[in-house]
């Protein structure tokens, strides 16, 4: 079972920006600056969460993800935009 997540990171050094940038690719949609939308199977999940661990600075930066349900479900698109909108379409994580 996939889950959608919303992840959106503030990094406060610019090396370990550009690190978790290039993570953040291989596991999500770039929805705006430092916004992604994940669906993402448990492991997955686990694999993201254990490599932005060994990046960020856990006393400076901050991540959050937000789970906003399985793939497919009504929660799962339960966010809107206002302004120009961006697509989102299902798609599979590519790690790299």
């Amino acid at each position: 079972m996939r889950r959608r997540y919303l992840v959106c990171y503030d990094i406060c050094d610019e090396k370990r920006l550009r690190q978790v940038f290039k993570i953040m690719q291989g596991f999500g949609e770039r929805l705006q600056y430092s916004v992604y939308l994940c669906d993402l199977s448990a492991e997955e999940r686990i694999l993201l969460r254990a490599k932005l661990h060994e990046v960020i600075h856990h006393e400076e930066d901050r991540v959050m993800m937000v789970d906003l349900g399985e793939v497919g479900t009504a929660r799962a698109h339960a966010f809107e935009f206002m302004g120009a909108a961006t697509p989102v379409e299902e798609r599979r994580v590519v790690v790299i």
